[in-house]
């Protein structure tokens, strides 16, 4: 893992993730690129207009080199090699478009969640970034002053799709020394017997060398809620799932799981893309 790209907008909640990269870079010898995105006023698109904005912009962007300049002196950013990217773009647009030019092995993203017709029709940054990455996104809720990934959720149906980002969730948790839980959630309208869900498990696995798993089946009303109450269960460190990048009206109708635990899970999640 060559690169860590943090977004921030000098939050606690991006603090938390800065943290965690800062654990990651450490452990593997990594570099961090801390990106800040200055939105573009929409007030007004005229030269003269544009031409008075002009001032404003720059004291904006002045401020935040001087709060990014601050933020790599701390002290847990110490023997790290840290970049600092500022630029006027949307912030999604900007955090996916520095995720390539940079060549990001991962993204490591503050969020405090969202909630009601919040969540439904507006949506984070975060929750975007996580339907669309190709690159493995780590979504960090709180404050973890020892983060860990010795037991890690991995919850999935373990259909065909999931094979190819598969291979980098193997290569996560052998980096970490995890344990891989390996889940598969039964729910009332999709249910397979044990021994239907434990076949396919075994054959997906097999085609795999995976340093150190377990295989679990777990009843419970939806997937979500499944997963929730299992991590909390085994007191998991992390949890971990492919998300499909799904747009659109099948996104609104449909859903995504990875992004509903993005909001509610208390525990570190990272996300695959199929």
């Amino acid at each position: 893992m060559k690169k860590i790209l943090v977004p921030t907008d000098f939050s606690k909640h991006a603090e938390y993730a800065l943290k965690v990269a800062a654990q990651i870079a450490k452990k593997d010898n990594s570099e961090i690129v801390l990106l800040h995105m200055l939105e573009l006023p929409t007030t007004g698109n005229d030269a003269i207009t544009s031409s008075h904005e002009i001032p404003e912009l720059m004291l904006f962007k002045n401020a935040a080199i001087a709060k990014l300049d601050s933020q790599m002196n701390a002290p847990y950013l110490s023997e790290i090699k840290v970049s600092k990217v500022i630029q006027f773009e949307l912030a999604f647009d900007g955090i996916m478009n520095n995720g390539k030019s940079s060549n990001a092995d991962l993204i490591v993203m503050g969020s405090h969640g969202a909630s009601g017709f919040q969540e439904m029709f507006i949506g984070s940054n975060t929750e975007k970034v996580v339907r669309n990455s190709e690159v493995p996104v780590l979504v960090i809720k709180r404050e973890e002053d020892d983060f860990s990934a010795e037991k890690f959720v991995f919850a999935s149906d373990f259909s065909d799709e999931i094979l190819k980002p598969f291979q980098n969730v193997v290569n996560f948790a052998n980096k970490f020394n995890s344990h891989i839980y390996l889940l598969n959630i039964n729910t009332p309208n999709n249910f397979k017997s044990t021994k239907v869900a434990q076949k396919a498990m075994d054959e997906f696995t097999a085609k795999f060398k995976i340093n150190n798993f377990s295989t679990h089946i777990y009843n419970d009303i939806n997937v979500e809620k499944g997963i929730l109450h299992f991590a909390k269960d085994i007191d998991a460190d992390i949890i971990g799932m492919s998300t499909h990048g799904r747009k659109g009206l099948s996104h609104f109708f449909n859903g995504s799981i990875s992004e509903d635990l993005v909001n509610h899970a208390k525990r570190p999640v990272i996300t695959f893309k199929i």
